[in-house]
């Protein structure tokens, strides 16, 4: 897993531009089949996100999303967009983020009418909560006072199907309301979406803003003029939440880290006799006459912390030829570290400051190594002193 990496992905180019907007440095990544992420960071952090284009509907989220998880092993994938409300809970140019979503479409036609046999996926609890969090601490939002009141945050239901919504009283617009009636929003690509992250094993977050009522007003002058701001407002939650998502990842990195050094530091054991003197070292080695323990690098400058990456890349190298990791996490661990050193040579506070993000990625590729992340930890801190 890339834990320093975010998948977000959009039906329309409007909500697209939205969440662009949001990233800095985004650069073209082609998928072999021909689907394009751009790959940015968020603006003023060191959070990556990789955002694509899934267009309308759940069958084509659900192949993007798909692609998008097989191809970066993100923290989580988001989809991003507009909805129309079903209720007067959420007011236009609210975000509404799905505690699970519908696939409404489910159902059987019997004598007696169609009976609903929808299909469920509930929102990662870890998610939810902090998304919950965020929510009530109330400090994403984009807000201009000359927009009115600010965009507040509702959890609840989404329902995904395959048509346009754009009614109160059809035959189906009543059904839904009917069978549907605890679904705060109405969408056409969520459905989609959480089944490829169910199938692949990537927690999924559904976030929209509000843009219509889903009562025929799609389309009209109104709804022009909410869609950007709705879409605004997911993209500003969407982001902040991304950026936590990476934050916790990275808490996590670091305590395996201090906990892998606790395990593999010096444990020495004396015990004298009158006849004998017996010495024990443990997670160091010995060569020659000389005793070598896993102790913190002293970096003093970018000489020292190139040394001490091109050190790290030896132990990366060991690992490699022993089995782990496999090929493809190996080809990027070097590629980051590479950056790194590149970098750090440049001795400039701006450089430090890139080789200290490339090496927070490179901590995210190699976190299933306890060995690896102890090592690289206190160079990560080294990078970041040297800015």
């Amino acid at each position: 897993m890339s834990n320093d990496l975010v998948v977000i992905l959009t039906a329309l180019n409007l909500e697209y531009e939205a969440v662009r907007r949001k990233l800095a440095g985004p650069q073209l990544h082609r998928h072999e089949r021909g689907t394009r992420f751009e790959v940015g960071t968020v603006q003023g952090t060191s959070c990556r996100v990789a955002l694509g284009l899934a267009n309308k509907g759940n069958h084509s989220a659900a192949v993007i999303a798909e692609r998008a998880i097989q191809q970066f092993s993100p923290v989580a994938v988001l989809f991003v967009g507009v909805a129309g409300a079903l209720w007067d809970t959420a007011r236009l140019g609210d975000v509404v983020m799905a505690t699970h979503v519908y696939a409404y479409h489910g159902g059987t036609s019997e004598d007696d009418g169609l009976k609903a046999r929808p299909r469920v996926w509930e929102t990662a609890h870890g998610i939810s909560q902090l998304a919950s969090h965020l929510a009530r601490v109330n400090d994403w939002a984009d807000y201009a006072p000359s927009h009115g009141r600010a965009p507040h945050v509702h959890f609840g239901a989404i329902a995904a199907g395959e048509v346009v919504q754009n009614s109160t009283i059809s035959a189906e617009a009543r059904w839904i309301r009917q069978h549907y009636n605890d679904a705060l929003a109405i969408e056409m690509e969520a459905a989609g979406v959480a089944q490829a992250g169910h199938l692949n094993g990537a927690p999924v977050a559904i976030i929209r803003g509000i843009s219509d009522r889903a009562d025929g007003t799609k389309g009209s002058a109104e709804d022009r003029n909410w869609q950007p701001r709705a879409a605004a407002s997911a993209a500003a939650f969407a982001t902040r939440l991304a950026v936590e998502l990476v934050g916790e990842q990275e808490q996590i990195a670091m305590s395996q880290a201090d906990k892998a050094r606790t395990a593999n530091g010096l444990k020495e054991h004396i015990s004298n006799t009158a006849h004998n003197s017996t010495v024990g070292i443990m997670a160091g080695s010995v060569t020659g006459s000389s005793v070598y323990v896993n102790a913190d690098p002293k970096v003093t400058g970018p000489a020292d912390l190139v040394a001490e990456l091109d050190r790290f890349r030896e132990h990366l190298n060991r690992h490699h030829a022993d089995g782990a990791p496999d090929d493809d996490t190996y080809r990027e661990a070097l590629a980051e570290l590479g950056f790194a050193r590149r970098a750090a040579r440049e001795s400039t506070p701006e450089s430090s400051k890139r080789a200290t993000m490339a090496l927070k990625r490179l901590r995210g590729l190699i976190a299933e190594f306890p060995e690896l992340v102890s090592r690289l930890a206190p160079l990560v801190v080294a990078a970041g002193d040297l800015s």
